[in-house]
């Protein structure tokens, strides 16, 4: 990218790279690899808990969305991303129930006893889809930053990153990305606040400037209106953030969640606003990263690299660690020992690596596509979740074709291949088409669950 410091990124990315690896334990047990449990047997605190679910969420591509966003939208943009951070408050409820009234431990254990194996295997291949393009994006990000798509530099730092991550991560499974994720967080925090103070010192910067930044017909306001609709579904479909609510006790989760909340949508509202101040001040057909190069200097554009890449591996060994959980332990495709779990990070980690190479270059694009596709879930955590319902499990199957045929009709629609959403609709802008997907993929959903409701009395304890 243009203004990136690439030097004094490259000596950083290999200190980063090897205090990772030095500050990993060597697990040996299916418990600690799986579960993250120390070796005395004890469950990760409020602290390690929150830290991980702020890191392993302020991932990479999040940040850039965030800057991106508010660069283009104004304040609508950057409130529109940090309302998906809700999802901490939603993710808490939904994981409390399962856990304390439906008695689950974990959520295909749930979603067989209302829907069958059938049911499973749709939930298991959309969180697949989503550990895969977590993987994706987030070596996107670190391959940008380092040179355009294809050179050198772009090719040798995402495969660089993907390496060192996967070999950390093999080696102590969630427990490493538990401790890794503490300091990363507190190094990333601190790069965050550094940069935001840069944006309010500066001479150019007004505050009432970015609170009067998005006209009353901006497509951010419409974006804000999807996240509030897909913030009940969305964390229902991601892993990393549902695999740290089975970890410890109940007052620990409730804890580490309300906190996660409210840190993570700090830093994303933070660097959403740096986004909107460089937007202001952009000059011509600028990007993001040139604006705030300009405007902020190379110093900045380094502590810029550095949160990129912390934000990176944090979520990547999260994304690792679920993926082997994923495959072994929820999806029993081998006994659950450490082994097959490192596999299952090895088949993750070179699928990602060919999204890279063969996907868009959209990032938020994956965001928009996964949230739409998790709408399916809505009306299972409406009635199933939360009413304690029974329905008859066609209902499952007709949501979930639909939510999944809306994910693909976006894609479609905002990658240039089709726009017949545009001529049947007569809408024009991305976000107003993802706003009428969304209704109706969620108009559907309720609409099927409520008529296969089964009577109360033969409703069974889930």
């Amino acid at each position: 990218m243009q203004g990136m410091p690439l030097p004094a990124l490259i000596g950083a990315l290999i200190l980063l790279a090897a205090v990772s690896v030095l500050v990993s334990p060597r697990v040996r047990t299916a418990d600690g690899f799986f579960r993250g449990s120390s070796n005395t047997g004890q469950a990760p605190d409020v602290v390690t808990l929150t830290l991980s679910q702020v890191t392993t969420w302020i991932f990479a591509r999040s940040l850039l969305n965030a800057g991106i966003l508010g660069y283009f939208f104004g304040i609508a943009g950057a409130l529109a991303y940090t309302a998906y951070y809700g999802s901490f408050l939603t993710g808490w409820l939904i994981v409390d129930r399962l856990r304390y009234r439906h008695g689950a431990t974990n959520i295909q254990t749930f979603v067989t006893r209302h829907f069958g194996r059938l049911g499973t295997s749709c939930f298991n291949l959309l969180i697949s889809m989503r550990l895969l393009t977590e993987v994706f994006a987030n070596l996107l990000v670190v391959g940008i930053v380092f040179g355009a798509a294809g050179s050198v530099g772009y090719n040798v730092a995402i495969i660089t990153v993907a390496l060192v991550t996967l070999v950390y991560s093999m080696t102590g499974g969630l427990r490493a990305s538990l401790r890794t994720d503490l300091w990363q967080m507190t190094l990333l925090g601190v790069l965050l606040i550094g940069l935001t103070a840069m944006m309010f010192v500066h001479p150019f910067f007004e505050a009432s400037a970015l609170l009067e930044s998005s006209a009353i017909n901006s497509p951010g306001w419409i974006l804000l209106v999807v996240a509030l609709l897909q913030v009940l579904s969305y964390p229902m479909h991601d892993p990393v953030m549902m695999d740290r609510g089975f970890l410890a006790d109940r007052s620990t989760t409730r804890q580490s969640f309300l906190h996660a909340f409210w840190i993570s949508s700090l830093c994303i509202l933070a660097f959403g606003f740096l986004g909107v101040f460089a937007g202001l001040h952009r000059q011509g057909e600028e990007e993001l990263i040139a604006t705030l190069a300009r405007l902020l200097g190379t110093p900045a554009m380094l502590v810029l690299g550095l949160a990129l890449f912390i934000s990176a591996a944090s979520t990547l060994d999260s994304a690792f660690s679920s993926a082997s959980k994923l495959a072994v332990v929820d999806m029993g495709l081998g006994e659950a020992t450490a082994r097959n779990g490192r596999l299952a990070m090895l088949c993750f980690a070179v699928g990602g690596l060919l999204l890279v190479l063969f996907g868009t270059d959209d990032l938020f694009a994956a965001v928009a596509v996964s949230g739409t596709a998790s709408l399916f879930l809505t009306p299972v955590i409406v009635f199933c979740i939360f009413a304690e319902r029974r329905v008859r499990p066609w209902c499952f199957f007709v949501t979930f074709a639909a939510a999944v045929g809306g994910a693909a009709a976006y894609f479609v629609e905002t990658s240039g291949y089709s726009q017949l959403i545009g001529r049947i609709s007569g809408l024009e802008h991305d976000y107003a088409k993802l706003l009428l997907i969304t209704v109706v993929v969620l108009v559907v959903g309720l609409s099927s669950f409520a008529m296969a409701l089964q009577p109360r009395s033969d409703n069974t304890p889930s």
